[in-house]
């Protein structure tokens, strides 16, 4: 199996690892760099991610258009990805989602989504809020152009998550199973913040340090990491299109 075969396979996983972990639903999107080509990248055409396949994968360059025109209708709001793609050229898998439980950490201003547990490192230590009303104004709030998905780019910044005020969030990350991790437990953290809110008292947050350690040493094909990836794929009922090349992860 080639690089891209392997790599269009763990596409599909994740699509259903996303669907399965109820981070998408019917709308949403994870894409992956190419990897032979930096500027274009993998997503799947408009389909719900839980009934994704490997026929479904798409080529798109870096404006968000399709290399082969004559492809299947796409995610409007690939462009997205795009914007990511262009502006961090370290990364190398992006989701976009609408995940319930992060949305009201991008509509009340004074509560600001922050790490409080151990596996909510990885979203790091600040979570901007993009509105698409700062600069566009009355909008559907859907990202369906260049120029807004730039705009979201940059509020991102070098963060690993950015809110999208009133519709869902954009992560990137340096890997697929990174951004799939990230994209799990980042409502995950959301929820206990949320309960941690309404028990009262003062929120302790992760330290930097906590942070740092946590993500120190980090490789998307370590046992752990493995461990988690094989887990989601068996839920989701994809565990055979897994590949386990044994050069990428290391030697019992």
């Amino acid at each position: 199996m080639t690089d891209l075969n392997a790599l269009i396979q763990d596409l599909v996983i994740a699509n259903r690892i996303l669907a399965r972990e109820e981070v998408v639903d019917a709308y949403g999107h994870v894409s992956v760099r190419h990897p032979d080509n930096p500027h274009h990248f993998l997503i799947a055409r408009s389909l719900a991610p839980e009934l994704v396949g490997p026929e479904d994968i798409v080529e798109l360059d870096l404006d968000g258009q399709p290399v082969r025109h004559e492809g299947p209708s796409l995610y409007l709001e690939r462009f997205i990805h795009a914007a990511i793609f262009a502006a961090r050229p370290e990364v190398m898998a992006v989701v976009h989602a609408h995940a319930e439980d992060t949305l009201p950490f991008g509509i009340v201003e004074r509560t600001k989504l922050r790490p409080v547990i151990h596996s909510g490192s990885f979203i790091g230590s600040e979570v901007p809020v993009w509105d698409i009303a700062d600069k566009f104004g009355d909008t559907n709030l859907l990202v369906t152009n260049m120029a807004q998905a730039e705009d979201l780019a940059d509020c991102l910044g070098g963060n690993n998550v950015a809110l999208m005020r009133g519709h869902g969030f954009a992560a990137a990350a340096r890997s697929l199973i990174e951004v799939v991790r990230l994209s799990v437990y980042l409502p995950r953290n959301a929820r206990a913040l949320m309960r941690a809110l309404q028990l009262g008292g003062e929120i302790k947050c992760l330290s930097q340090g906590e942070i740092e350690a946590r993500n120190r040493g980090y490789s998307p094909y370590s046992v752990e990491t493995w461990r988690t990836w094989e887990y989601w794929a068996n839920k989701a009922g994809c565990s055979h299109l897994l590949t386990r090349p044994d050069d990428r992860l290391p030697k019992p």
